[in-house]
């Protein structure tokens, strides 16, 4: 089925994440029951410009946000161009479909006092979880780095001695991220604490697992559990419905850029694979710079 093949090339020769193939089998699934439903038509590559741009504008009436929109005809983007390239079709429908604009709100980032007093003042709660909430809080803050990226770190990914932590990102491509002397020291308690934990429960070997993150029944740590566990915190120092690690992943990049941090060794550190994608960053930093400039000019 050409659909199946067109998700086992996402998957083996794209390297996607499991997120993103369910993402785009969803799409790619919502579409089809669209043509067949409106036109009954079950061929995809039969189904031309009018028909994508009447589901386009059928998701619009849905009160679909325009940039989910744009994600769902990035999938048929992608799909048309495997086709291409595979010899199925000769003209890409996508080529007459307008994608509908959008605008691109700011990232949501922490300011400094707000991050020193999460860590600093928060008090987390006792024993192997809240010294392990502790640490993903601060790692996420420190590095920068993704959620599915921080799922999967081991033990063997962090080198104390040189004060790095090898990352495994988006396709699969491996990135190494340095840590400061704080944080390290601060591994260096949670591991310990982490070893205490697994001796105390006397967890079997196929518990005690080389995951650095684990919950309390000796288990790796699942996005979900990562993402409570950050909005739980964030949620004392910055009420906000948009506590998630992302946050703080762009709390990092925006505090680095404020303190003059090469554009290029962020986007590195953050495992972008364009230039643009850390650029955002900049307008965060305009933003506070127009600021200052109309409470600071006596013409602003």
């Amino acid at each position: 089925m050409l659909k199946d093949k067109y998700i086992d090339y996402l998957t083996f020769e794209k390297r996607y994440s499991a997120h993103t193939i369910i993402a785009y089998q969803s799409d790619l699934n919502d579409f089809s029951r669209y043509i067949l439903t409106q036109y009954n038509f079950t061929d995809l590559l039969q189904a031309d410009h009018i028909f994508i741009r009447s589901w386009l504008i059928s998701l619009l009436e849905q009160k679909i946000t325009p940039r989910s929109v744009n994600r769902k005809l990035s999938t048929l983007k992608s799909f048309y161009r495997y086709c291409l390239k595979q010899g199925l079709l000769t003209v890409n429908p996508m080529l007459k479909v307008v994608a509908p604009r959008v605008s691109k709100p700011l990232p949501v980032f922490l300011t400094r006092d707000s991050l020193d007093t999460l860590l600093h003042e928060v008090v987390f709660e006792p024993g192997y979880e809240g010294c392990r909430d502790k640490m993903i809080v601060t790692l996420f803050y420190a590095t920068g780095i993704r959620r599915e990226e921080l799922v999967q770190i081991q033990l063997y990914d962090i080198d104390l001695e040189k004060g790095t932590l090898k990352v495994l990102g988006k396709r699969k491509k491996e990135r190494i991220v340095p840590i400061g002397e704080s944080v390290i020291a601060l591994l260096k308690d949670y591991i310990l604490e982490r070893d205490i934990f697994f001796s105390e429960k006397m967890l079997t070997a196929q518990n005690n697992n080389s995951s650095l993150f684990v919950t309390s029944k000796g288990l790796p740590v699942y996005p979900r559990l990562i993402y409570n566990i950050v909005h739980k915190y964030l949620s004392l120092i910055a009420p906000n419905s948009q506590l998630s690690p992302h946050v703080l992943r762009h709390t990092f990049a925006t505090h680095m850029l404020d303190d003059g941090a090469d554009l290029n060794a962020i986007k590195e550190i953050l495992g972008h694979s364009s230039l643009a994608a850390t650029q955002v960053y900049t307008h965060n930093t305009i933003e506070k710079l127009k600021t200052i400039y109309k409470q600071a000019h006596p013409r602003a």
